[in-house]
């Protein structure tokens, strides 16, 4: 997996969105300054022409006379090393003097134009004023053009650009430092947070409690929450491991007590009667491996996922007839007793095993002779589902045990007395009634003995 660093990857985002910015910033600069540069320039050709149009004048014969006041050129090369052009025209295009090939550009009466365009090989600026001088019996028009190259505008703008760059530079350094501390001490909570997690132990799953900003929190939501499902999973697992290792512990000593008696056996009588004992401790241990099998898979499932609408009457049918041939071969009368249908939400396949596990402890220990009974019904609007016997049942510690299971010594814990059989079976059929939101509820039967194994479903 390739790492980054969140560290440059942000500084390097809002470095280089800076540095875009600060281009834009001097493009508008640059038009600035030019747009600037061209206003100071406009002003002094207009001024310059202003002045030489002050000096013409009309002798006695009605012709126009020019006299130019070399300052008025002069306040256009003081500002660079420019060039400077002129030209004055009478009525009618009527050339007086200057550079008779400088282009005029048309004016209104009293107004001024500028243009840019070239002269020879030089770019200039031009301005022309449109004038008028009176002879007292009529006005005589004239033009006046005064241009110059653009040595000054360009070198005014460059100085203004390269002055705002400077600035922009400066500026662009000044944000990058201080992004660069605000980016690191903006960071220091995940660092903390990391510090805090890996100083932990690896049983340490309690929740962390660091305090971090709000963008923070759902990391450290997320992390606790899977803090809070690993544990639980971890819990599950040492009770599945203890429950394996006490369920399994009596069924393969046994095996492991027989085998031993085969090899001492004097008769073959005595061998197969050990050999069959073995093969019954066999059963047994297979029972419970699948057994707990079935409580790892509870374990492991999470309730809002599974559940779904169910007919639990189609179940119980199936199950009661599926195990009927099992109860006659022990003498057992097994039936079923409720409506034709009832919907519960529940898992199809959890439900059959909670109920084949109730079934099973019925069968297994109400003894010959006995009655079990399955029954679906209605109670205070909640669908319940029953398993009763009138076998000899729970003891009253038992019972007790049964309806207060802890969750660190759940009911398979409790009711783990071997020769009862009936912790392991109860505690998943605890389990998985949990999953379904229901409970299950253990009492004497109608009779005053046996057991009634009842789980009521919400409504």
């Amino acid at each position: 997996m390739i790492r980054y660093s969140l560290r440059r990857r942000l500084l390097l985002w809002l470095f280089l969105a800076t540095i875009l910015i600060g281009l834009l910033a001097l493009i508008d600069t640059w038009r600035e300054a030019l747009r600037t540069a061209q206003g100071v320039s406009d002003r002094v050709l207009v001024g310059s022409a202003l002045a030489i149009a002050e000096r013409v004048t009309v002798d006695e014969t009605g012709v126009l006379e020019v006299d130019i006041p070399y300052s008025s050129l002069e306040m256009l090369t003081s500002t660079a090393q420019d060039k400077v052009f002129y030209r004055v025209d009478g009525p009618i295009g009527t050339f007086l003097t200057g550079y008779d090939d400088l282009p005029v550009v048309p004016a209104p009466q009293g107004g001024v134009a500028f243009a840019d365009g070239q002269f020879g090989n030089v770019g200039i600026r031009s301005a022309t004023l449109q004038r008028e001088v009176s002879t007292g019996a009529r006005s005589i028009a004239f033009s006046v053009t005064v241009a110059e190259s653009t040595l000054a505008r360009s070198a005014l703008a460059r100085a203004i650009l390269v002055r705002s760059a400077l600035r922009l530079a400066a500026l662009i350094l000044g944000v990058a430092g201080i992004v660069w501390v605000a980016v690191t001490l903006s960071l220091r909570p995940l660092d903390r947070l990391g510090a805090i997690i890996a100083e932990r132990s690896p049983g340490d799953l309690r929740p962390v409690t660091a305090n971090v900003p709000q963008e923070v929190a759902a990391l450290v939501n997320a992390i606790n929450s899977f803090m809070a499902r690993l544990d639980t999973a971890l819990v599950a697992l040492r009770h599945f491991t203890g429950n394996a290792s006490h369920q399994l512990r009596t069924p393969l000593a046994v095996v492991r007590t027989q085998i031993a008696l085969i090899d001492r056996s004097a008769t073959p009588e005595l061998a197969a009667a050990a050999t069959a004992k073995a093969l019954v401790a066999l059963e047994r241990a297979e029972r419970v491996l699948a057994q707990l099998l079935v409580l790892a898979r509870v374990d492991a499932a999470t309730g809002a996922a599974l559940l779904q609408p169910v007919n639990i009457v189609a179940i119980a049918k199936d199950l009661t007839a599926e195990v009927v041939p099992k109860a006659l071969q022990r003498g057992i009368d097994l039936g079923y007793e409720g409506p034709q249908d009832a919907m519960a939400m529940a898992e199809p396949v959890l439900l059959g095993e909670l109920l084949m596990n109730l079934l099973d402890n019925a069968i297994a220990y109400a003894g010959p002779g006995a009655v079990v009974t399955v029954r679906v019904g209605n109670d205070a609007g909640a669908i319940v589902l029953e398993v009763e016997d009138n076998g000899p049942g729970l003891s009253a510690k038992q019972m007790t045990e049964a309806r207060h299971p802890k969750r660190d010594m759940p009911m398979r814990a409790a009711l783990k007395d071997q020769d009862s059989g009936y912790g392991l079976g109860l505690a998943i059929a605890s389990e998985i009634a949990a999953l379904f939101h229901a409970e299950l509820l253990l009492q004497t039967g109608s009779e005053g003995r046996g057991l009634r194994a009842t789980v009521r479903f919400s409504a």
